[in-house]
């Protein structure tokens, strides 16, 4: 079974974030003093005592307002009722109760799912009782009052959480293959997490920004479970201003680096901009495995020549991910969104492959034979002694040779064509680790790895 999950709801600005992050013992989740940062339901592992369960957090509900985004996040903050254990209703203890508070409160009572009711911001344990005592108006039990900055409080809350929880079970363990979306602005990342997962789990709107957190979700496809993850729209560094995107982008770069596999989506209607470039480099930098979607297919004027136009175009602009691979998808209507889930597999398993020794240098040697170094002016040759995998994720091999500075780029590419030619490598980018190394030292380690292998 999967873990329990225990949602936190509330109106904007109350503490709901930091309060997962609490709980978290992180801080993923956004912290900013402005209304409305949150916007779609993000997930964090936490635990309590001996038990494990997911947070989900949630945006800041408004009912006396249709504007914008404000029926969406009602939409998410019921979505995460409906698969919670239990409920916690944050409110402000400093501000006391409100007419906003009393709606919300009216609205859970509606709900199946028990409600717990936390009075944050008591940051004092003398006047906390007191700043809680208020909330018993709103009908939905005893208020408990907290502090998520400081963390008093949240114990005896916990304690209660976790009788709501359904008992304890062995809990199969899943490898994940973590996979982010990134892209620019309104490229359809939150369409294309929606169309895999088959429902709105991430809000989707033509204003630039929608996506602010990082958010995961987790499915599953043919035995394979895949942590997906949805991430603001990165934009060129100049136009960003500190605050809600600031950390949105934070986010989206740290999803980078620690995914498996980036799916780098493409807006076809408007090709690849310099902003897509350097999304790219960022994730060759990362050593992350790649793949490029090129979403709105649909939208595009096609003939028999656009898609071969679209490849090369790809070819050129995005030549350090020559190694990715590329599909053409419509998120809107489902067009091949499927198929990226054979591709994720490949990358994923290219990504974390471990060559042995003995294969690394029969590729060498099939190198050398045709090709061999090159030749400085003073007559002096390059010489790869032998190579060796020394770690995965992306693949990175050390080859020990006898003057890294014999090996100029145009021989290390080649070098490289060879690993993919003989070993595959497809979506993964490879590191190739050269050097220096004294030749008798070289021999000798050459002849100890033969004897091993």
């Amino acid at each position: 079974m999967s873990l329990p999950i225990v949602a936190i709801i509330g109106r904007p600005n109350v503490g709901k974030s930091t309060f997962v992050n609490r709980l978290a013992g992180a801080q993923d989740a956004i912290v900013h003093d402005e209304p409305g940062v949150t916007r779609d339901r993000t997930y964090q592992q936490a635990y309590w005592s001996d038990r494990e369960f997911m947070v989900v957090d949630t945006g800041g509900l408004v009912f006396d307002d249709n504007t914008e985004f404000l029926p969406l996040i009602r939409e998410q903050a019921l979505a995460a009722l409906a698969e919670s254990s239990v409920a916690i209703y944050v409110v402000d203890g400093q501000t006391g109760p409100t007419t906003a508070d009393e709606t919300i409160a009216d609205w859970l009572r509606q709900q199946t799912v028990p409600v717990l009711l936390a009075v944050n911001k008591c940051e004092s344990p003398e006047q906390g009782l007191t700043q809680a005592a208020q909330f018993w108006e709103l009908g939905l039990g005893e208020p408990y009052p907290i502090s998520a900055i400081h963390g008093s409080g949240t114990g005896d809350l916990l304690d209660v959480v976790l009788t709501y929880l359904p008992p304890v079970e062995e809990i199969a363990e899943t490898a994940e293959i973590k996979v982010a979306i990134v892209g620019r602005p309104n490229v359809g990342k939150s369409s294309l997490l929606n169309a895999f997962v088959g429902e709105n789990r991430a809000i989707v709107s033509p204003i630039s920004g929608t996506t602010r957190d990082a958010i995961d979700m987790v499915v599953e496809r043919n035995g394979q479970t895949y942590r997906l993850i949805d991430t603001a729209g990165i934009r060129k560094k100049k136009n960003v201003e500190y605050g809600p995107e600031f950390f949105g982008i934070n986010r989206a770069f740290k999803a980078i680096r620690r995914a498996d596999v980036v799916l780098l989506v493409i807006d076809a209607v408007d090709g690849i901009t310099e902003q897509d470039q350097k999304l790219a480099g960022r994730i060759e930098e990362e050593g992350r495995a790649c793949i490029l979607v090129v979403n709105k297919w649909d939208a595009v004027d096609k003939d028999s020549h656009t898609i071969y136009e679209y490849e090369r175009q790809i070819k050129d602009r995005m030549y350090f991910l020559g190694w990715a691979e590329t599909i053409f998808v419509s998120a809107q209507t489902g067009q091949r969104v499927e198929k990226i889930i054979d591709l994720v597999n490949t990358a994923a398993e290219q990504h974390k492959r471990r060559i042995s020794t003995a294969v690394i240098n029969e590729v060498l040697q099939e190198a050398l034979s045709w090709h061999s170094p090159p030749t400085t002016r003073q007559g002096r040759q390059g010489k790869i002694y032998y190579g060796t995998q020394v770690k995965s994720q992306p693949p990175t091999i050390a080859l020990f040779v006898n003057d890294i500075q014999r090996f100029n780029d145009n021989y290390r590419q080649y070098i490289e064509r060879q690993f993919r030619k003989h070993l595959d490598f497809t979506g993964t980018p490879i590191r190739l680790l050269w050097r220096g190394k004294k030749p008798r030292e070289a021999e000798r380690e050459t002849a100890n790895r033969a004897t091993r292998h």
